[in-house]
């Protein structure tokens, strides 16, 4: 059931389990989803053939290289120093001793090697393109807490977390399926791009959560992230600004579009109650920012599921 950790002590899977941290996949899933649905309308359009496979190696690849970044972060900033006893968030593997650092580390070069095979599948199917795109994508999940100026610890991780997992992962995912329409239509890219500002902004709003309750340990440690920064104040603000952003981008689409489907992910706005209310609340015990974490987790994901269900559904124009 186990392994041998240095110290002695069993290691299980669950051990592993925890270290992966499964509950940030929905991150990497939601943005490739919300594009598959955007193809799939495309596709009952007319527009071109719905392809399966790649879009299920984009998927692959997105959730590979979210466990590569888990694991890298946990390796990395165990050596940096940045996990301390004091830390209000889960137990780290690599600080606490529960796993052995560098099959952390090598779990990590792992999970992006296999992701650099659904890439090369990728790059087969949609061209050249696909490398610069897999490249960044993964230099940025590894740089995030590795090398000499890390952009967590810059506090640069919110930007790329935007980007990365807003309109970079929606486009990226109908670039794949219809590379030779992309550039070509406008109304390819142009809606992909739209609703990769709304993913991308709720995705970016669990980091700030996460890097909210981290800040004093942060702070301390010498993680300068955009929450250390600009302090507890400013990163509440953030975090309303980036909820509020993505509803209104979707308001803004339907007033564009005025089709009842694609108001669907207004449907998911009571869970951003709850997150919202802890956030604004000062708190002495910073544990309790580990509730708004998974709630805020949740809202993306109902959002993305709920954006996606309309785009697939038939356009009543």
């Amino acid at each position: 059931m186990g392994s041998l950790a240095p110290g002695g002590s069993l290691v299980t899977a669950a051990t592993w389990f925890s270290t992966l941290r499964i509950r940030t996949l929905p991150a990497a899933a939601v943005p490739v989803i919300v594009g598959a649905a955007h193809v799939w309308h495309l596709a009952e359009q007319g527009v071109f053939a719905f392809q399966w496979l790649p879009i299920a190696a984009a998927l692959l690849s997105a959730l590979l290289i979210q466990v590569g970044t888990n694991l890298a972060n946990d390796y990395y900033d165990h050596k940096k120093g940045a996990d301390t006893p004091d830390r209000k968030g889960p137990r780290r593997a690599s600080a606490s001793g529960l796993l052995e650092p560098l099959a952390v580390r090598n779990a990590a070069y792992a999970a992006f090697a296999a992701a650099a095979l659904f890439g090369a599948y990728l790059i087969w199917v949609a061209g050249w393109p696909v490398l610069a795109i897999g490249v960044a994508a993964m230099l940025s999940g590894l740089l995030y807490t590795a090398g000499p100026k890390p952009l967590g610890y810059l506090g640069l991780g919110d930007l790329f977390v935007f980007v990365f997992f807003g309109p970079v992962a929606v486009m990226g995912t109908v670039y794949v399926a219809a590379p030779d329409h992309f550039l070509a239509d406008v109304g390819v890219w142009l809606p992909a791009f739209f609703l990769g500002l709304q993913v991308g902004a709720l995705a970016t709003a669990i980091l700030v959560v996460n890097n909210l309750r981290d800040r004093p340990t942060d702070e301390r440690t010498g993680k300068r992230t955009l929450a250390v920064r600009i302090g507890d104040r400013g990163t509440r603000i953030e975090y309303v600004a980036l909820v509020a952003f993505a509803f209104i981008l979707c308001a803004l689409q339907v007033k564009m579009h005025p089709e009842w489907r694609l108001a669907l992910p207004f449907l998911s706005l009571p869970l951003a109650v709850a997150p919202m209310r802890v956030v604004l609340q000062n708190h002495a015990d910073r544990s309790a920012l580990n509730a708004a974490l998974g709630q805020t987790g949740l809202l993306l994901l109902a959002f993305g599921l709920l954006a996606a269900i309309g785009l697939a559904m038939p356009s009543q124009t």
